[in-house]
């Protein structure tokens, strides 16, 4: 085998790895096997990011999404009263709703790859086997620091107002 096949077959495991940790995140009824599944999805796409040779992007992916995110999605789940979730109001009534979301969805994904295969350019991206090019790194570090200041402390102010909802939403009344 080649390593460009190796890295195609290592590419569409982690990809239907993903597909599958997403749907069974959104159709398992525990809470925390639904985390679960997603911290797999998000892992799996840590795994894309590497075979197509962004390795800056899989540890940030590593590191952020799973590392950060999802230890406050565990903490939410186990802080939140889940009995009183459990007897609220189901949305079970609106199932055709989302099955056919879905088949519309599923049926643009198709025209999609169908017109990008009579064009040919479905072509998956080799990996590359180098290792982390300090350029492109400096490169993201000065563009985030000094063109995308902004947004990127607009974002860290947005997950510390997240962050502070989620303790007062878990904080039981007096």
């Amino acid at each position: 085998m080649t390593p460009t096949q190796i890295s195609q077959i290592a590419f569409y495991f982690f990809a239907g790895l993903a597909v599958l940790g997403a749907i069974l995140t959104v159709t398992v009824r525990n809470v925390v096997h639904s985390a679960i599944f997603l911290i797999t999805s998000l892992l799996a796409t840590a795994g894309i990011f590497l075979t197509l040779g962004a390795q800056f992007l899989f540890a940030v992916q590593i590191i952020l999404y799973v590392g950060g995110i999802m230890v406050l999605f565990i903490f939410v789940i186990m802080l939140v009263n889940l009995d009183v979730a459990l007897h609220q109001l189901q949305f079970n009534r609106q199932k055709w709703v989302a099955g056919l979301l879905a088949l519309v969805l599923g049926s643009q994904l198709g025209v999609a790859i169908w017109f990008a295969r009579a064009k040919g350019s479905l072509d998956i991206p080799s990996g590359r086997t180098g290792t982390l090019s300090p350029q492109n790194v400096e490169q993201f570090g000065l563009a985030l620091f000094e063109k995308y200041a902004l947004p990127f402390e607009i974002a860290s102010v947005l997950l510390l107002v997240a962050l502070i909802g989620a303790v007062v939403m878990t904080k039981k009344r007096i």
